[in-house]
């Protein structure tokens, strides 16, 4: 039952947090990164991320938008297919494990490694842009495979918690309608629960943080790149206003020193003037391909960042929950199949079995969500590539 591990080498548009996870503490006590405020993922209707630093409006409504992401094409599209794929997964045996991952990941991830692979071969592989954009596709895989592994997780912890679902259903709340036959029964889903793994990663003992770590230092460099291009560009639209400036200021000199001076001597000023005082300066268009390439893969890196710290945060939760219910029931356990000690444990499941569930739908939206804009920021940045090469050709 224990997924995989997640010690993951680190290889749009995002989505607000539901309503839910506002309720949240915002600081794990392990030391996590704490939950986004609930402003940090908001995005426009029609899927379009808003800046990072737009303040939302007075009328926004959080669960409206929470709501709306979750009613997109987009989004139920991608999310019936990680659950085809999930399924077939769980079909195969464990032999073809390696095989039967990379399937799956190639259904779902679009556009796929092949793609990119395929791009990025008609591209300098030691220009800057072309390491920073590799990378990009590199760590969007990395959460994209950390997604595909979390959704099957949910899959074993509903698995996990089926047997103690039916037992809270049927199980008598008065201690006294308690029966052995009851107890035996209980005693028996208890050693299976007790058995078998906890379905989560704990974040201790998992690479969630090294995951951020690289995104944030990607993102880091992208902004540097972008800052250093954007700011070439100004230079270069200051030069121009200068050289228009001084070309215009020449017409006017040759003007009127053309009343004085003869024709030969005319075609001297104007040669003086213009040519080595006045450079013309064209901004490249490559230079602004470039700025929209780095633009996509900064702007997808700030928003998958945002997503995992929701995601990291929900499973942490998840995590401890499982746990304290396996601790709860050991307790049970040692006190072998006497009434009070099952009724009381029955009990305490029951007051936080229903938040488990809604914490599990809460992910598996995320994930979902996080799919979703992978692909997003993945297909814009490839579109961007396509776009520079084909222009160039």
């Amino acid at each position: 039952m224990q997924c995989l591990s997640f010690n993951l080498n680190s290889s749009a548009q995002s989505f607000p947090s539901s309503p839910q996870s506002q309720h949240q503490s915002q600081t794990h006590p392990n030391g996590l990164n704490s939950c986004p405020p609930p402003n940090s993922q908001g995005n426009s209707t029609d899927e379009t991320p808003r800046s990072s630093t737009t303040q939302l409006s007075p009328s926004f409504n959080l669960t409206d938008e929470y709501t709306r992401a979750l009613q997109t094409n987009s989004y139920n599209e991608i999310r019936s297919r990680i659950e085809d794929q999930v399924h077939v997964e769980n079909s195969i045996e464990t032999d073809g494990m390696e095989d039967s991952y990379q399937l799956s990941l190639s259904q779902v991830l679009h556009p796929n490694r092949e793609s990119v692979h395929q791009a990025l071969r008609h591209t300098d592989p030691k220009a800057t842009l072309t390491r920073l954009v590799s990378t990009y596709f590199d760590h969007s895989e990395s959460i994209s495979t950390l997604c595909l592994e979390l959704y099957k997780c949910i899959s074993n912890a509903r698995f996990l918690y089926g047997p103690v679902t039916e037992l809270l259903q049927v199980f008598p709340n008065e201690l006294s309608s308690i029966n052995h036959s009851q107890c035996d029964w209980a005693f028996d889903i208890f050693l299976k629960f007790n058995s078998l793994d906890n379905p989560f990663p704990s974040p201790d003992s998992h690479n969630f943080n090294e995951m951020r770590r690289s995104f944030s230092q990607l993102k880091e460099q992208l902004d540097q790149r972008l800052h250093k291009s954007r700011s070439r560009g100004r230079i270069l639209d200051r030069a121009m206003t200068r050289s228009a400036i001084c070309l215009i200021g020449t017409v006017l000199g040759v003007a009127v020193t053309a009343v004085v001076i003869s024709t030969h001597a005319l075609a001297a000023i104007v040669g003086l003037f213009a040519t080595p005082l006045c450079p013309i300066y064209v901004p490249s268009r490559v230079q602004k391909k470039h700025i929209a390439q780095l633009d996509a893969a900064a702007s997808g890196s700030f928003f998958h960042i945002k997503d995992l710290d929701t995601i990291v945060c929900l499973v942490a939760w998840l995590h401890d929950s499982v746990e304290r219910d396996k601790e709860l029931i050991r307790f049970g356990l040692e006190r072998g199949r006497d009434i009070y000690p099952i009724h009381e444990v029955v009990k305490h499941l029951r007051n936080n079995h229903g938040k488990i569930f809604d914490q599990l739908k809460e992910l598996e939206e995320h994930i979902c969500l996080c799919f979703n804009a992978i692909n997003k920021f993945r297909g814009k940045l490839l579109e961007q590539i396509h776009l520079h090469q084909y222009t160039d050709s």
